[in-house]
């Protein structure tokens, strides 16, 4: 059996080399001796199989490093049908006295190594993960509603391979390693320990991939630039959540595509207050327009609106304006507007003025604190 080259050399490069590096390299040689590229040539399928072989493993920083320190054996076959050599230095057993419980050791090197979970098949289908974005609403645009248009970026289907990850014309092969199971049985020395363990070359797989499609580079999906319609209801309020079905991250293995949630954050409004779908402002009105009563002007989301307001109204009092606030954002109409309006005295009266206030209060002796004040002295 033909000696594998070191994967390094496969990728002229040096041990150290940098992420950046490895995928600069594998970019580089695959170009060089793609298949496609080199029809009917067998050394050249041959080589692009190498270099194939060699990336899936630097580009892994797990497997790198369990290359680093055992090279090939690491993902060899020799240890016995397929199980894994495991080197667990100078590891004491004999704290488990003379009698090993697999048990407790499958607890112990579950934990340090992942599990049996870990060695779930991974051929299933996942789910693309959801995405959100978020956008400023002006008051204006939750009067009305909004339509624009997003530019988001998203993981999507690569289309060279359809998602499979292989270049189209290639599958998946079975990992000689496990024989596509996923797992393999730990061992150390004269021990066998029967504990599966995820397989570290397919990474519990159980399939390889010889020629990484050169656009994806075997990951099946690349990140999109995409510019999509949205449409925001009226009546979102901050932190209102609309849903853009399909236009999250793509799903592997035929998992379902996740979706994009559009968080509103709406601008503070200079004169209105909202609570709920409800508006809240106040408005200043003369000492005369709240004794004799008076017809005056409103600001309003759609403009000035006339209220009455009645003889011998109070600072503080509150009236409604049906129908003058937020659009209902799950059903028909809109909330109302509560106006407090508040008397102003005047600034810096002059004599005359002074001298009809003086009248004013010869013609109204009451003290408004005795009356307010009178029914919590009589307790």
């Amino acid at each position: 059996m033909a000696t594998k080259r070191d994967y390094y050399e496969v990728m002229q490069l040096h041990k150290g080399a940098s992420d950046k590096d490895i995928k600069a390299a594998y970019r580089k040689l695959a170009r060089k001796y793609h298949p496609d590229v080199n029809p009917g040539d067998t050394n050249a399928e041959a080589r692009f199989k190498e270099i194939s072989e060699a990336y899936q493993v630097l580009s892994d920083p797990q497997k790198r490093a369990m290359y680093d320190r055992f090279g090939h054996q690491a993902f060899g076959r020799g240890n016995g049908g397929g199980q894994q050599a495991w080197d667990f230095g100078n590891f004491d057993f004999s704290q488990f006295g003379r009698h090993i419980n697999v048990d407790d050791l499958g607890g112990m090197f579950g934990s340090f190594f992942g599990g049996q979970q870990r060695a779930a098949n991974m051929r299933q289908p996942i789910d693309g993960s959801d995405l959100q974005y978020t956008i400023d609403l002006s008051f204006q645009d939750v009067l009305n509603g909004l339509n624009t248009r997003l530019m988001i970026q998203h993981d999507a289907v690569c289309e060279h391979c359809s998602g499979k990850g292989a270049e189209p014309g290639h599958d998946l092969e079975i990992c000689p390693n496990c024989q596509g199971s996923g797992q393999v049985r730990m061992s150390s020395g004269f021990i066998n320990l029967g504990i599966p363990q995820t397989c570290p070359q397919c990474h519990g797989a159980g399939r390889l991939n010889s020629y990484p499609c050169r656009q994806c580079h075997g990951q099946g999906t690349q990140q999109q630039t995409e510019r999509i319609s949205v449409k925001i209801p009226a009546g979102a309020e901050n932190g209102s959540k609309v849903r853009v079905a399909g236009k999250g991250n793509a799903g592997r293995n035929g998992g379902k595509t996740g979706d994009l949630y559009i968080i509103t954050r709406v601008q503070n409004h200079p004169i209105f207050e909202r609570r709920g779908d409800n508006l809240y402002c106040d408005v200043p009105i003369t000492m005369s327009e709240a004794v004799l009563g008076a017809r005056i002007n409103v600001p309003t989301p759609f403009g000035e609106a006339s209220m009455a307001i009645p003889p011998g109204t109070q600072s503080g009092q509150t009236f409604r304006l049906r129908g003058k606030g937020i659009p209902h954002l799950k059903g028909v109409g809109r909330g109302d507007q509560f106006v407090t309006v508040k008397v102003m005295t005047p600034q810096n009266p002059d004599t005359r003025t002074m001298e009809l206030f003086r009248e004013i209060a010869r013609l109204n002796p009451k003290d408004p604190r005795e009356l307010a004040f009178a029914a919590s002295q009589s307790g």
